[in-house]
């Protein structure tokens, strides 16, 4: 009976997964975007996803609150077309939204813990402004469905076969290696189902369960997905892991943020934060809701990149040997 009510919500999801997509053709603008161009790069796009992990790391959100600020970060970039000096102020946006709509209310930090912890040369009036901005553009449809969201009904269901699975699958490391996706922007256009099962059949694989192959093939065709579509995303998903298990790829503690936030230090790292003049308003009313609009007023974003602190769930242990041994096969 429990399956049946998993597979019948994981049914529900899959038909709603379209209206939370980014619109495609603003992914590749941002992909054909060039660092001198004017709009934002693919590269700068991904560094402020690495800075988002780095401080969902750093304030104990979950998983969820971290793809759901880099899904409504997608969306709106997709949507907009944004110059590069509003870029963190809008990510950090993006994830003070996604913590008020998933995590307890004492656990959200204020505005401006966020704007001083994560480095940003914004005001918190600013935040406010680009957050209104954000949420009217986006309809205010915050509770997306995305890959986690297919992530934990796969391990559900996988679990609701027999119990034994709990300690072979391991979520944890299934979330982390989405995470380390979702900073590609190439993943945007995944559809969630489908990322989410590119993971669950790699980890299949390394594990070599005969049973938990079955159960994903089952899933597979429950949701009609295609064999080559599905082989498409597993393909991309296994040389982005292998990538990222690599020793060039670096991954140091997010501890540094700790430490640029100390008491002895926080003084003088940022005593320049409360010099930093008001800002004019951001037009709202130049904005057309029917094309991409390019903003005209400053909002100063001069702030150092935070994704050389990726949190501690981007070590080792989530990125198995067996991607590297793959590599060098």
């Amino acid at each position: 009976m429990e399956a049946f009510k998993l597979m019948k919500e994981l049914k529900a999801n899959f038909e709603q997964e379209m209206k939370y997509l980014p619109r495609e053709s603003g992914l590749s603008l941002i992909e054909s975007t060039t660092e001198q161009g004017k709009g934002i790069s693919a590269k700068c796009r991904d560094a402020k996803v690495e800075d988002l992990w780095s401080l969902t790391s750093f304030f104990g959100y979950s998983t969820q609150t971290f793809v759901l600020a880099v899904n409504l970060l997608d969306r709106f970039l997709a949507l907009m077309k944004v110059q590069p000096k509003h870029l963190a102020c809008i990510s950090i946006g993006c994830l003070h939204i996604a913590a008020k709509v998933v995590e307890a209310e004492c656990d959200v930090a204020s505005a401006h813990e966020l704007i001083r912890i994560g480095q940003c040369k914004f005001t918190v009036s600013d935040l406010s402004r680009m957050e209104k901005i954000i949420s009217e553009k986006l309809n205010f449809q915050f509770k997306a469905v995305t890959a986690l969201t297919f992530l934990h009904l796969y391990h559900a269901i996988a679990l609701s076969h027999t119990s034994h699975r709990k300690e072979i699958l391991n979520l944890d490391k299934l979330e982390a290696q989405l995470k380390a996706c979702l900073c590609r922007i190439l993943f945007s256009k995944a559809k969630p189902s489908v990322l989410a099962l590119s993971l669950l059949t790699q980890e299949i694989e390394a594990l070599q369960s005969s049973d938990l192959l079955e159960i994903a093939q089952r899933v597979q065709r429950h949701l009609r997905i295609s064999e080559p579509e599905l082989q498409r995303w597993r393909g991309l998903v296994g040389q982005c892991l292998m990538q990222y298990s690599s020793p060039e790829c670096s991954k140091p503690d997010h501890r540094k943020l700790v430490w640029i936030v100390s008491r002895r230090t926080a003084q003088n790292l940022h005593s320049s934060y409360y010099s930093v003049p008001d800002l004019p308003t951001i037009p709202e009313a130049s904005w057309d809701e029917s094309e991409s609009e390019e903003w005209t007023e400053e909002l100063s974003s001069g702030e150092e990149s935070l994704s050389s602190s990726l949190g501690s769930d981007a070590e080792g242990p989530y990125f198995p040997a067996h991607f590297r041994k793959q590599q060098s096969a």
